[in-house]
């Protein structure tokens, strides 16, 4: 019943009703959303928001799901993927990028506007929203370095313009966790380069990931935060903990701070394993591993 309002409020919107989102997360897993929006334009966000208000059903926002496990029970209401809303604008030294085009894609537009300063993001695989939402590094780069503004949605629907220092940016964290609001645009403030230098440093990035990250299997990225003083996967590595198996994930073996999906895992043998190398780790050395990845839905 609540499905059809839905389709009938919005007929012009690619709404799925308990759609798997397994089909969307970067892990290949995860239960269904009750019901799943595609909106094309800011304008469909803030017309989706408010009807969710209007209905009182909770609604989560998404992006590219490449650093989030959504549990096996799915999530209730209305989930938002924004992946439609991808367009790339470049202005002299200015990215102005919709929240959810790729982070990869906007290095490489700012690489063939031979722009510098997006370099270190040529392989992070997030959408822009979520990069912000969480602050998005590699290869000693962040996004709030470059980040000249963000405009965002409220809860209520209204439209807001954030400056760089408002975001409060801190490793892996931006004030977006706490407020809540959705990523609509963000502006990225770049400096000229030559296209030579920026190709040859992101070649080189590229190289590094593949040698080093088991691209070749399903993934949620990094799992765990760098601890102060400390390096993840050498702790789980020294622990002993490395190539092991709990259901059909597994401790990668190309790099221990990775969980890879090998068979059919599930978002719970995610989470279990998870827990099992804090626990590990902080019995065996004192260090308490606080995960990066975005853990959500319902238990």
């Amino acid at each position: 019943m609540l499905f059809e309002e839905f389709k009938n409020q919005f007929p012009n919107l690619n709404i799925k009703e308990n759609e798997p989102l397994s089909l969307y997360t970067y892990t290949k897993t995860g239960g269904p959303a009750d019901m799943l929006v595609f909106p094309n334009s800011a304008e469909e966000v803030k017309d989706v928001v408010l009807w969710a208000k209007k209905e009182n059903l909770p609604l989560t926002v998404l992006g590219n799901a490449s650093n989030l496990i959504v549990k096996d029970s799915g999530i209730h209401g209305i989930v938002m993927i924004l992946t439609e809303m991808k367009q790339i604008k470049i202005e002299k030294k200015k990215i102005t990028v919709q929240s959810g085009a790729r982070l990869i894609d906007t290095s490489y537009a700012a690489y063939e506007a031979e722009l510098t300063g997006l370099e270190f993001a040529c392989g992070i695989p997030g959408s822009i929203g979520g990069a912000v939402y969480m602050n998005a590094g590699a290869y000693d780069g962040e996004v709030s370095e470059v980040i000249e503004s963000v405009t965002v949605l409220t809860r209520d629907g209204e439209v807001k313009t954030f400056d760089n220092q408002e975001l409060e940016f801190s490793y892996r964290h931006s004030r977006i966790q706490e407020i809540q609001d959705i990523v609509l645009e963000v502006v990225f403030q770049l400096k000229k380069g030559h296209s030579v230098d920026i190709k040859e440093r992101m070649d080189e990035l590229t190289l590094l990931r593949e040698s080093k990250q088991p691209l070749e299997y399903p993934s949620c990225g990094s799992v765990f935060k760098r601890p102060a003083g400390y390096f993840t996967g050498k702790l789980i590595q020294e622990a002993g903990l490395q190539g092991k198996i709990w259901g059909g994930a597994q401790i990668s073996m190309k790099h221990a701070g990775f969980i890879v999906n090998i068979n059919q895992a599930t978002a719970t043998d995610y989470i279990e394993l998870i827990h099992h190398i804090q626990e590990v780790i902080f019995e065996k050395n004192g260090v308490k591993l606080v995960p990066e990845v975005r853990i959500i839905g319902e238990d």
